[in-house]
């Protein structure tokens, strides 16, 4: 599987990852809210550890340059 996520994209994934982690354990989200922060936690940990995008490849976006 070819890497297509940029090393920022990867950082702002684990970073955002963090900041709902703790909306969620200090109680700020609760419910479905916090179900589905906790869903696209695990989404993009998986992603930025991996360093794949499902969605990037559908999109064409990629971290290869074109050659000319």
């Amino acid at each position: 599987m070819n890497r297509n996520m940029y090393s920022t994209d990867r950082i702002i994934r684990l970073i955002l990852s963090i900041i709902l982690v703790s909306l969620y354990f200090f109680g700020y989200i609760s419910g479905i809210l916090a179900i589905i922060a906790l869903v696209v936690v695990i989404i993009f940990m998986l992603t930025s550890v991996i360093g794949f995008c499902p969605l990037y490849k559908l999109l064409g976006i990629t971290i290869k340059k074109k050659s000319k």
